[in-house]
């Protein structure tokens, strides 16, 4: 383990230690401007109408007027002074908060990164303190700040963040919500200053804020908030109650245009459903290269090249046994449905001659499998 891992460990740890450790809530977004801390503080006058004891940590306004607005009236605890490379800097004044303990506390900027000499060298590490102290934390972080999407954002953005968080610390929380625009309407919002200082548009629009950055970025935010969301249910959720995740298999052969059907009708379902989708191609001995023309293979290539540009993955198989291939990779890969095509494909009529065919619907029957044959 790197001493970068045993840090995350170390702070996870302490984070859950207790039973009494504090609820952690993040807004996420695809990039500043969308009203994470906009959000927070709405929520912030909420809890505090309600009677409960809030404070604001620390909240960075970055000068934008609606946000700033929403301070007013909110209870805050003063930043601490810190001396620095001559000059005086503000950070959140950790031991105050514990000091204080307050029921929910506001800490904007989780990816932060604390002047040297502070007890924690990021923010994040601060919040576990928290939350291991008993105390509350509504927090906020952008998606490009994600340890493990910082790649895919060098990639779309051209820029590569320094300041990350670790996917753990998603898993710390109890709620995390996603604060979603469309790029046309942050787009907008840049424009009328709500974002950044005028004199800085320009530039913004010229490079990360494209409407095709946007789009991707805007992508990652609402996928990492559904894998947090399904994780969460996989947790808290009985088995017996959970929604299934769809999960489809379409099985193919060596004949084209059926193959072709099947894949595309398959794409379409899992795309409709959301799901994951597998295509499997047995080959059987009689469908060995030396048994098939080279026409038909060629077919399966390119069908097989079509499925995975529709978003499949893709498994190839050699064994004479083709309907026991199909149900082992059916439950191997928690399918939950088969699509296959109409019986004159060869794939079919193996099945049929083989007998099995009364074995796979009854095995798919009992793993609650759905079979599709499709026209």
């Amino acid at each position: 383990m790197t001493d970068k891992e045993h840090t995350v460990q170390h702070y996870l740890h302490l984070a859950n230690k207790t039973s009494g450790r504090g609820k952690f809530k993040i807004y996420i977004g695809m990039s500043a401007g969308v009203g994470k801390t906009y959000r927070m503080l709405q929520e912030a006058h909420n809890l505090l109408r309600n009677g409960v004891n809030i404070q604001i940590g620390y909240v960075e306004t970055h000068n934008r007027k609606e946000t700033q607005a929403l301070i007013d009236g909110l209870p805050a605890i003063p930043r601490k002074q810190v001396f620095y490379k001559g000059k005086m800097l503000e950070e959140m004044d950790l031991d105050s908060i514990l000091l204080l303990n307050p029921e929910w506390v506001i800490v904007d900027e989780l990816a932060h990164t604390n002047i040297p000499g502070a007890r924690h060298e990021k923010r994040w590490q601060d919040v576990a303190e928290l939350l291991n102290a008993g105390i509350n934390v509504i927090s906020a972080v952008n998606i490009q700040h994600i340890e493990s999407i910082n790649q895919q954002v060098k990639i779309i953005t051209g820029v590569e963040v320094k300041e990350r968080v670790p996917d753990s610390v998603l898993q710390m929380a109890d709620e995390v919500v996603n604060i979603d625009l469309t790029a046309d309407e942050l787009i907008t919002r840049l424009k009328e200053g709500k974002i950044y200082d005028p004199s800085k548009v320009e530039t913004a629009l010229k490079n990360f804020f494209q409407s095709e950055k946007i789009l991707q970025l805007r992508e990652l935010a609402l996928k990492e908030v559904t894998s947090q969301v399904e994780r969460k249910v996989e947790i808290e959720v009985p088995r017996s109650q959970q929604m299934r995740h769809e999960n489809f298999l379409a099985c193919i052969s060596t004949n084209d245009e059926v193959a072709r059907k099947v894949i595309r009708k398959t794409a379409r379902l899992a795309s409709y459903y959301h799901g994951n989708w597998y295509v499997l191609y047995v080959q059987a001995p009689r469908e060995n290269a030396a048994r098939i023309s080279l026409a038909s293979q060629r077919h399966l290539i390119n069908n097989l090249k079509l499925a995975t540009e529709l978003g499949a993955e893709v498994l190839q198989v050699h064994d004479a046994r083709i309907a026991q291939v199909i149900i082992d990779t059916a439950i191997e890969k928690r399918v939950t449905t088969v699509c296959i095509g109409k019986p004159h494909i060869s794939l079919f009529r193996i099945i049929l001659r083989t007998n099995l065919f009364n074995q796979l619907l009854k095995t798919l029957s009992s793993n609650d499998i759905d079979l599709i044959i499709l026209s």
